[in-house]
């Protein structure tokens, strides 16, 4: 790690600042594609908050999972809160895991997001059609829910190249301060 001089602190904060102001643009796109057209179109803030959130940290990953949650749960029209609580959860986790012990990499995210993906395709069918017994209930997991988990799974793949494409000009370096490299403690 190099010492980081004051001209390298302000381009890390604008590098920060305009990354993080993309992430919400994004968001939002995400956002207004979900609520336009039909009900048969992928959950693309899924992989959204996920590609946020293994790049970033524990409080960072919370807050867009959450964010994304409740944008869901207002395209969907599902219970207010639901989908935050999930997403918001799975955030911290994908986290944790790619901080701890994967690395970035396609396989890696494709893997994490068809899984977080299925959980949440699965948990919705059964709490919003199973739970209350309706008659030919299975046709429309077959039918709908897995088609939405498919569009869900392959939307990611594009999602993933547009982070990575942001994140290679964007995610700053971390440098040492004059101070870390006198003392030899990294404050991080």
């Amino acid at each position: 790690m190099r010492i980081r001089t004051t001209r390298e602190k302000r381009i890390f904060y604008i590098k920060t600042t305009l990354r993080w102001l993309i992430y919400y643009i994004i968001i939002f796109g995400c956002f207004i594609y979900m609520t336009s057209g039909t009900w048969l179109k992928p959950i693309i803030l899924i992989p959204v908050a996920l590609c946020i959130s293994v790049n970033n940290n524990q409080y960072a990953s919370v807050l867009t999972g959450a964010l994304c949650g409740f944008l869901i749960d207002i395209s969907c029209g599902k219970l207010f809160g639901y989908n935050a609580v999930l997403l918001a959860f799975f955030c911290i986790v994908a986290s944790l895991v790619f901080e701890l012990y994967l690395r970035y990499k396609f396989i890696n995210f494709m893997m994490l997001s068809a899984v977080v993906s299925y959980i949440q395709c699965v948990l919705d069918y059964h709490f919003y059609y199973k739970m209350w017994k309706y008659e030919g209930v299975e046709r429309i997991f077959t039918r709908y829910s897995l088609k939405i988990w498919v569009y869900t799974v392959i939307s990611a793949v594009i999602v993933f190249l547009i982070f990575r494409l942001v994140n290679h000009f964007l995610m700053p370096k971390e440098h040492l301060t004059l101070e870390e490299a006198i003392t030899g403690k990294n404050h991080n």
